[in-house]
């Protein structure tokens, strides 16, 4: 449809995507790069961060990058601020920024369990308080927090991890209750992916014989991504990406002691690996950024999958909830028949 002229039109959507250089997060800034959108990118690489800003940048949308370590509120909120002024008023806040170290918890020293804490849940943090400082006074704008399905039930070899994600989901909780009590239009979304094929498992920090991997089954970063990109334009309290995941809460509800049996072999036989490219590839930045670019997507391609069924359902649940209430309506007929 053509819009008429004397139709304002739609003002340019911002958003800010920290974590933005690699994984998740850099496949999420592409597709609201691709969607039109102005991206904004945090991430403490330098590397990374260009790299990031030149795919984005041939895909057409305007980007702006901000060195910054997220577990620091004071870089947190000056990339903010660059950022909003250089792209204008922030639509949407993308908290993506997470370390981990795969190890047995008393193998984990103190400074690598509160490195992964400060930056995987107090990084949320201080990229909500950024985003919510700039986002109340207007009454819009969207906080999406990337989550993990270890939030429904932790995940052996990785207690820090777990415990911040588990933190994460808590917090957001929290804060949409003071928004709601406040009848604020902005909203905050929790997002639950499965196991990804991202850098991730080639930064963490291990104390493990072999290389980490992602416990099966495996999905791209663009799936994800894509879920991010529908909840920043549908009302969504969370989001299950997989059925793997929505599986995995369901089944912790259920029977949460059937579950540790579960997941303690899951957690041990799933996620180590004798790839040799993994063990190349290996490049912990627990403490500091890596030198070189990473891009979206990690070693673990070959078995990835680059479709969820829950994602597709969900963003067709409407004609599928049609498509159900015809069912019922057809049989009611035939049966009175």
């Amino acid at each position: 449809m053509i819009p008429r002229r004397n139709q304002p039109a739609s003002p340019p959507r911002t958003v800010v995507v920290t974590g933005g250089s690699s994984g998740i997060g850099r496949a999420t800034a592409l597709r609201f790069a691709r969607a039109g959108w102005r991206v904004g990118l945090i991430a403490r690489g330098t590397a990374g961060l260009e790299d990031a800003r030149r795919e984005i940048e041939r895909s057409g949308a305007p980007c702006a990058t901000a060195v910054a370590d997220v577990s620091l509120d004071a870089e947190t909120e000056r990339a903010a601020a660059a950022l909003e002024a250089a792209l204008g008023p922030l639509t949407v806040w993308v908290n993506s920024a997470g370390n981990g170290v795969f190890g047995r918890f008393l193998d984990v020293s103190d400074a690598e369990f509160r490195r992964v804490t400060d930056v995987t849940y107090g990084g949320t943090v201080n990229g909500t308080r950024a985003a919510l400082k700039r986002m109340r006074p207007r009454d819009a704008g969207v906080v999406i927090n990337v989550c993990s399905g270890v939030a429904f039930h932790g995940m052996p070899l990785l207690s820090s991890y777990s415990g911040a994600k588990y933190a994460v989901r808590g917090f957001a909780d929290a804060v949409r209750s003071e928004l709601l009590q406040e009848a604020s239009r902005v909203r905050i979304t929790t997002v639950f992916p499965p196991a990804v094929n991202t850098p991730y498992f080639r930064h963490a920090a291990s104390h493990l014989d072999l290389p980490p991997r992602p416990a099966k089954p495996v999905y791209q970063p663009e799936v994800v991504a894509e879920a991010i990109f529908r909840a920043a334009l549908v009302p969504r309290r969370e989001v299950e990406v997989s059925t793997t995941t929505v599986l995995f809460a369901l089944a912790n509800k259920l029977s949460p002691a059937l579950m540790d049996k579960v997941i303690r072999r899951l957690g041990y036989d799933g996620q180590t690996t004798a790839s040799h490219k993994a063990a190349l590839s290996r490049d912990p930045t627990l403490f500091e950024p890596s030198a070189k670019a990473s891009g979206a997507r990690g070693d673990f391609g070959d078995e990835a999958r680059g479709f969820s069924l829950q994602t597709w359902a969900d963003r067709h649940r409407g004609a599928l909830a049609a498509a159900g209430a015809g069912a019922v309506l057809a049989a009611l007929f035939v049966r009175r028949r």
